[in-house]
């Protein structure tokens, strides 16, 4: 059998951006002949939006050919009252004794509380007498796996507080083969549980903020076998450094143009231009430069910061003409060549001032 597992889509708006991404999730799971969606918590991104887009939803959500299994996150704990009604193929996991099973396949539900240590321990001690072998046993949970260090960044917009945070020991003596966890954002991650088992964070399957960077990524798997990542087009966002030297063949706005040409269509930009130019040479000014760049941008950028530098007067110093002079006759690689002009540029800069 195979799950299509995600999680933190966020949606606020019918046929926006991440509603758009969902749309394509449910048609790659009609194409890779999937058994299960899972959405390992928030779905919605508050409790309005779930009111608002219930309705909407109910059609993409069902005969699909699939179904789809969803458990509350902490920005949409509040959504998934018993009785709502999501779509024909939905199954909402609120009670963690009720369990949804499908062709050998036992999938349990632990919902967002606001809860840690010894409280969740308990929710997890009561599941013990409902994860026998005689399936393969899948947890759907949302939180903090607190293993690895990771930023408060990793979490979209959540601040400093806490979110049902587990260690991976929390799942030992659990009879468990996958737990398919939601709530870190910026990545796919994948970790072995003590008993042979995975657990997986597939990161958001589109970039919620500027702090999820890259093409996104999904789980898709057969049951049984080691969870995958697959990568979806969906917008995202992709951190670019550009440094700019005024002794390549190409020209700023050139170097750019090709950049932005390069890539993903679903890709935006948070692109830095730094280095040096030489704006006699290049017949434009600092602004008009700067000018160019944004246009070539346009659309394909999100934020673009300008940390170039015009080195007009220090490229007709004599004692930099003579350096460079003899840089070039000397047997030193290109890159090191590129590293001592750089340094020899700051220096001259930190002179002047």
């Amino acid at each position: 059998m195979k799950i299509l597992h995600t999680a933190d889509i966020h949606l606020r708006e019918h046929d926006d951006e991440r509603w758009k991404t969902l749309r394509k999730m449910i048609e790659l799971g009609k194409k890779k002949k999937i058994k299960i969606f899972v959405i390992s918590g928030d779905l919605f991104d508050r409790g309005v939006n779930a009111e608002k887009l219930r309705s909407k939803i109910r059609k993409m959500f069902s005969n699909n050919g699939f179904k789809i299994v969803i458990i509350p996150g902490n920005h949409d704990k509040d959504s998934f009252k018993t009785g709502l009604y999501f779509g024909d193929d939905t199954i909402i996991l609120n009670d963690p004794l009720k369990p949804f099973e499908l062709n050998g396949v036992r999938i349990v539900g632990l919902p967002f509380e606001q809860i840690e240590g010894e409280e969740i321990l308990n929710k997890l001690a009561v599941m013990k007498k409902i994860l026998t072998d005689d399936k393969s046993n899948i947890l759907l949970c949302h939180g903090e796996l607190l293993d690895s260090f990771f930023s408060r960044r990793d979490f979209g917009e959540e601040g400093t507080d806490r979110y049902m945070p587990f260690w991976l020991y929390y799942f030992n003596d659990l009879n468990l083969d996958y737990v398919l966890a939601g709530h870190f954002h910026t990545a796919f991650d994948i970790r072995r549980l003590e008993n042979g088992g995975y657990f997986v964070y597939p990161g958001s399957p589109i970039s919620i903020t500027k702090k999820e960077v890259g093409q996104r990524r999904v789980n898709i798997f057969e049951v049984g076998k080691r969870p995958k990542e697959y990568p979806i087009d969906s917008p995202h966002f992709e951190e670019v450094d550009i440094k700019l030297s005024p002794f390549e063949k190409k020209s700023p706005a050139e170097r750019v143009s090709v950049l932005i040409a390069g890539l993903h269509p679903e890709a935006r930009t948070i692109l830095k231009v730094g280095g040096y130019v030489n704006c006699k040479e290049i017949k434009m000014t600092e602004t008009e430069l700067k000018n160019k760049i944004t246009g070539i941008a346009g659309k394909k950028s999100e934020e673009i910061s300008y940390e170039f530098s015009d080195i007009q007067e220090i490229s007709e110093n004599d004692l930099f003409k003579e350096f460079l002079n003899k840089l070039k006759k000397s047997d030193l690689e290109e890159k090191k060549k590129k590293n001592l002009i750089e340094v020899a540029i700051k220096a001259m800069i930190e002179a002047r001032s």
